[in-house]
């Protein structure tokens, strides 16, 4: 499935990811994910926002590319800005670390290395040839 195919069927509903496999072995990650802010847009949204960032924020070159005024890009980016959740940063010392650092220098158990490396406190299931 191709990434606008994902964008189609979800047609801008709210979706969770329970599965990723890593092309290039046989692991993978069961669990709860939320996907990125953009992966919410919608395939032409998320498409006009790869070419903001291509031509650097250039609303002239943009202009040139959508065939669109000023007024036209500028509102169509506040609308897509709209849509798009900011993650605060997270702050030194709060579970801000590389888990994997974390865990190997015993600041934190197992549990929380797989919660923070899954993004959530539910735990998440490793699977693969060497791990059922």
């Amino acid at each position: 499935m191709h990434w606008d195919d994902l964008t189609d069927l979800t047609q801008g509903r709210a979706f969770t990811v329970e599965r990723v496999r890593l092309t290039d072995s046989d692991i993978a990650l069961e669990g709860r994910f939320e996907p990125s802010p953009l992966a919410c847009l919608s395939a032409e949204d998320q498409v006009f926002v790869i070419y903001f960032v291509r031509c650097f924020g250039s609303i002239k070159q943009m202009e040139a590319q959508f065939g669109a005024s000023y007024p036209t890009i500028k509102a169509r980016l506040a609308r897509i800005g709209e849509q798009i959740a900011i993650v605060p940063e997270r702050r030194r010392g709060e579970g801000a670390g590389d888990p994997i650092d974390d865990l190997a220098a015993g600041r934190i158990d197992v549990d929380e290395a797989l919660a923070r490396l899954t993004g959530h406190r539910d735990k998440a299931t490793i699977k693969g040839d060497d791990h059922e």
